[in-house]
This record gives C-alpha cells, structure tokens and sequence, in this order.
C-alpha cells in the first residue's frame, strides 16, 4: 500500500479510542515468595476495579479476588502496599471500606474481613516472619469529620490474623507520617521511615530502627539515617540480615548498606556504605507506598534500576563490589524484585507495553512474561520513540524533556506544513515523564501531532538540586520550562507555532491552567485534567499528607497571601485568549470539583470559550473504560475544532461555545 498525504492531526490510527480507553490494564505491585508471584491488575473494562492475581508452580494463574471486591486503600489518597503475601496467608486491603481481609488462596472462597468496620485504612503490609501477625501504616480518620486532616493520625501498627487483636496494636506513633515497616528476616529488628510536616518525605525524613521484643512491643529505637534536608527512602533487609536503604545526602537518591560491624551496641545496623555512588536516583518520590528499585540476588549481588538523563537502566553490583550495566530492550522499570535466580521487573520500552516479566540478572534476557498490559503487541511504525531534549529556560538554567515527533508510516502531510503539537505537563509536580511506550502519546502522535513531555525543574531523575529548584516557584518555573520547551521545538522546526496546545492532570493541570493564563502569548488551547485553579482553596481543601506541600512550593502560609493569589489562575482568567477543555471527576478528594466550579462560574461569566465534562464515580485519576472513551473522543475532537483538522476514525469535532470564527 501507498503512503497517504493528509493533514497533520488528520490520519487514521489504529490506537483507537477503545485500545487506549480500555484494552490495556495496569500491573503493580508484584511480590515474589520462594514458588508464586503475586501482582495486581487495574482493569479499565471493569471500571477500574484493581484485582490480586497469583502464578504458582504449576505455572498456573489465578485470580484470587472475584469481582467486585477492589484491592486497594486510600492511605495518604494515592495509596500502595495493599497486600501482603506468603504460603498460604494472603491478606489484602479492600478499597470500598478499608478493611482488611484473608484471601483463599486459591481463590474459591469469599475473602474474610480481618479487622472490624471503623475509621482506618491500611497501607505497607508486611507479614511478620516469626509471629502470625502482619505490620503495616494504619490511617485513621475521625468518624464524625473524616475529611478533616488535622484529625488524621498515622500511625505502625501489628494485626493479628487471627483477627484478636481488633483494628491493630500500635507499635509507633508521634511522627507525622510513618511508612515502609520493614522486619528483619529472623523479626528481630523493625525498620521504618517517618517525617514531620511541613515536610514531603522527599525533603526531610529518618529512617528508624528498633528491636522487637518477644511480646511482640518495640523496643527503644534510634535513628539511622536521614534527617534535615536528606530524604531516605525503599528501606530493605537482605537475606543475610543487612539493612539497606536509599539516602540523597549527596544530592542524589543512591544506595546504601548499614553493614552491622561496627554498629557496637548490637544493633544490626552501622556505618552507611555506598554501593554504587553515581549521579542516578535509585528511587522515585514517595507518592505511594511499596515501590521496589532494588533487589537481592541468590548470589549475593544487588539488582537496581538507577534512572538518569530520562531512562531507567539495570545494574548487578556484585558482592565484591563491582558494578555492571546489563543491556535489555527496556527503558523504564517500574518495580524490582527476584524470584528464584531471575530478576522479576514490571518494565517497558518505546515499543512495549508494560509487562511482568523474569530477567536474567547477568545478560537482561527475558526468561517469562507472566502478565502484559497490552492483549497484543503493536505495530512499531505507529509508535513513537522520544529524543531526549535538553534547552535553555528562564535564568540561564536547563530544562528536560523527551520529544515524540508525529509516528505513522503509512501518512505523511502536505508538503510545508507543520504538526501541531501537544506540551505534556506530568503530575506531582514532582514526577517525571515515562520513556516507555504510553498510548495515551502514540494515540496523538499517529494522528500527526507531536508530543512533548516535559521534565520541568521540580521534576525527579535529575538530583535533588533538579527536584529542589520549584520550590517557591510554583506556577513560574513549570510555566517557564513548559512555555520554553514549545518555543524551542517550534524554533527547530519541529512544531508549528500556531497550534501548539498545554495538557495536564492535577498539578500539571495546574501548570496547565497557569500557562493560559500568565503567557496567554504561547498556546491556542488548554486541555486541564482534574487541575487546580485557586492554590488557596486547594491548600484548605486538602487532605494530611499534601496539607503543607504548597507552601515549600509557593510560599508560607500566613496572613501575607498575596503569592497564593498572584499564583493561582482563577484571578488571571480574564488574561487567558485560548480555549479550554476542562475535565473532573466528581469524586476526587486530591483535587475536588469545586475547583471546576469556581473556573466555570468565571467563564460562563466573561463568555470565555470552554467545554466542560464531569465524571460521576471517579476520583483522582480517570480509570474506567467508558470514562477514558468519552475523555479521549472529546480530547481530539477538541484540539480538531481549534486547530482546524478533522479526526479520522469517526471521532466528531467537539463544538466549544463562544469560539468564533470557526476554525479554518
């Protein structure tokens, strides 16, 4: 077949609005025992609903929680760690009412609830290697204002599985936040992290220890590292009982070994040993509980999946301390762990969809796929691979991104004309964009529009001066490095600069909302998932763990709010020239519909051209099928009325009251 000319933004993909809506699920939070491997699946075409699955032996897979239970909890809103594994004891957290609950595991009988109805969500679930008790985070919200986060206490507690000890015996308590309870292998030594507001654990936390007594209380514990201004994190025990963990004290996350000579007080845990000190992070920011970028080999080596200039690699650093890079195919791994001799990785690349999969630790050859995301693979001419960019931003400084140009070898334009191009702005803010496949990019780019996706200063992956150079420059730096990567790709001649839209969720519907409205200069449209328009409003509407975040990024909070004003979008609307689309969800905690509300009163007020949609039944996150369907359909026909193409593939162009003229 020949290669048909059509405009950019115009050509037939078959990422279809119903692959990216709903064909792929999401795997996380695999978990390995001496035989079975455990992990969870997001399936979109059961409204979201996340479900335990487990591969025996046998090479059998179960599913071990039948619809419509959802694993998952709500601890810190974003959650993680909601089950623990071994033998024949499988115990899981229940989205719908927090509960914890015994799983057959073989999945025949109905789960049974662990702990009893109340206030409390559970998180980080560990099962105790001498004790039939598991130890885990316990949230607990007051029953008469449960959304008052001054109320909310975090808290490590123990859980009985035989279901005596009630909502759990509370082993610490004090700090602001704790997380990542990790035992030793003989149950003699817990370890811990915990931080204090104002602080993100990203910013400021300690990691604790302290030995466990044989009534199960913990005795008098001591820091070990951490502290002002270093933040650890992913604390782990390896087999032969030798405390491990992530610190950034030398500005980058890198890996440490607390080697027990020397410690002097029986303790076993001593002077900190860097591993395989480089200028990588060996661990992303905390959002959720349970992450894995290390592992520990049969062999005595240590497997990690340091990332650095935009892609994760996988490293064996072997018991003498020699450091090797294994090649694979993969550019992003979201979790690490092993089972038997092989590495076990969630990983993907530019032309693979996530997949649970064995690795040979030696030579990075896949030794199993155990689950994927995609039913079938794609075909590579339709999916982009990003170029790494770095250019120039406000203040002489650098800024980040991966560049995706339009992908589809069976199209190409008229001869002259541009691609319009979407800026990608990740949540967080501190977060980072994904080298690996995302269809959610090869859904624009197949149909002629280029992607950015820009690692704004503020983003992970770049050291902690990278991390650390938002704050108190929220809503002007983003802007800056978002506003700057258009500029430059339109000056290369990558973009056509009249049709270049900004796209975000959450805090990067935020950066969103605040480049339409302080550089009205730079895009003709706004896509905002879920953003936040008023920074006041969204500081006193938070929840614990974010109630202090935006004023290491904007400013103290005190009587002076004039920062927090000038900040936030919902004051300069009457600046914005562009059209937005603006989606919610109506459930959404994080950031809940009222900041909709206040950005549609406004409008509807000036007449400002804008389409809005709200979800009922999601929250923070679009994740059932028929949700994404609409959100996508909506996205494109969008950017089609404002940039003047029209959709293939039966996709209409949305109508957006008061933009006139019509597009040409």
């Amino acid at each position: 077949m020949g290669i048909t000319i059509a405009p950019y933004g115009s050509w037939h993909s078959p990422i279809s609005v119903e692959l990216v809506s709903g064909a792929a699920i999401s795997i996380s939070e695999p978990a390995a025992g001496p035989e079975d491997v455990y992990w969870l699946e997001s399936r979109p075409a059961q409204a979201g609903r996340r479900t335990l699955l487990r591969h025996s032996a046998d090479g059998a897979t179960r599913e071990l929680t039948p619809d419509p239970f959802r694993v998952g909890n709500r601890v810190h809103e974003y959650g993680g760690g909601s089950y623990a594994a071994g033998g024949e004891t499988i115990v899981v957290s229940n989205q719908a009412d927090g509960r914890l609950y015994l799983i057959d595991p073989e999945g025949e009988a109905d789960p049974r609830p662990l702990t009893p109805e109340g206030p409390w969500r559970y998180a980080d679930l560990r099962l105790d290697p001498r004790a039939a008790r598991l130890v885990a985070v316990r949230e607990t919200h007051d029953a008469d204002r449960p959304n008052d986060h001054r109320l909310v206490r975090n808290e490590l507690v123990a859980v009985a599985l035989d279901g005596s000890g009630g909502a759990g015996r509370v082993l610490v308590s004090g700090p602001d936040f704790v997380a990542s309870p990790r035992l030793s292998p003989d149950g003699r030594w817990l370890a811990w992290l915990e931080w204090d507001l104002p602080f993100m654990p990203w910013d400021a936390s300690r990691l604790r220890l302290a030995p466990v007594g044989e009534d199960g209380a913990l005795g008098e514990p001591r820091t070990v590292a951490g502290g002002d201004g270093i933040s650890v994190a992913q604390p782990e025990w390896s087999p032969a009982g030798v405390l491990h963990a992530v610190s950034d004290e030398t500005g980058w996350w890198n890996l440490y070994a607390f080697d027990a000579a020397g410690a002097g007080d029986g303790a076993p845990a001593g002077p900190k040993r860097a591993l395989a000190p480089m200028a990588a992070e060996f661990a992303d920011p905390a959002w959720v509980f349970g992450e894995s970028s290390y592992a520990f080999g049969p062999d005595g080596a240590v497997i990690a999946t340091p990332r650095a200039d935009g892609r994760d690699r996988l490293l064996r650093i072997d018991a003498d301390g020699t450091v090797h890079e294994v090649a694979t195919p993969f550019t992003e791994f979201d979790w690490l762990g092993v089972h038997g001799e092989a590495a076990l990785v969630v990983a993907g690349g530019p032309h693979d969809g996530a997949a649970l999969l064995r690795l040979d630790p030696r030579t990075g050859e896949p030794a199993g796929v155990l689950a994927r995301a995609l039913p079938s693979p794609l075909d590579p001419a339709v999916l982009p691979v990003g170029e790494p960019i770095a250019f120039p931003t406000a203040g002489g400084a650098t800024a980040h991104g991966l560049f995706f140009a339009p992908a589809n070898a069976a199209f190409r334009a008229p001869d002259g004309e541009l691609p319009p191009l979407l800026v990608l702005v990740h949540g967080g803010p501190t977060s980072s964009a994904s080298s690996a496949l995302s269809l959610d990019r090869a859904f624009y780019t197949s149909r002629g529009i280029a992607v950015v996706d820009v690692n704004y200063r503020g983003s992970d992956g770049y050291g902690r001066a990278y991390r650390h150079a938002l704050n108190g420059g929220w809503g002007v730096v983003d802007v800056d490095d978002a506003t700057a990567a258009a500029r430059f790709l339109a000056e290369r001649g990558d973009a056509d600069p009249r049709r270049m839209a900004v796209r975000g969720g959450s805090a990067g519907g935020y950066t969103t909302l605040a480049c339409l409205a302080f550089r009205p200069e730079v895009f003709a449209a706004g896509i905002s998932l879920y953003g936040i328009a008023d920074l006041e409003l969204i500081h006193e509407d938070s929840h614990k763990f974010e109630s202090r975040y935006e004023e290491g990024l904007v400013a103290p909070w005190g009587e002076d709010r004039s920062v927090w004003r000038e900040r936030s979008p919902i004051h300069s609307l009457r600046r914005m020239t562009a059209p937005l689309l603006l989606l919610q969800g109506l459930d959404d905690r994080v950031v809940p519909p009222s900041q909709l509300d206040a950005i549609e009163a406004a409008f509807q007020a000036s007449g400002h051209p804008y389409v809005a949609r709200r979800f009922a039944g999601e929250g923070h996150g679009f994740r059932r099928a028929e949700t994404r369907r609409e959100q996508y359909r909506a996205e494109l026909g969008f950017l089609g009325r404002v940039f003047g193409f029209t959709p293939a593939d039966g996709i209409p162009v949305l109508e957006v009251p008061g933009l006139t003229p019509p597009a040409a």
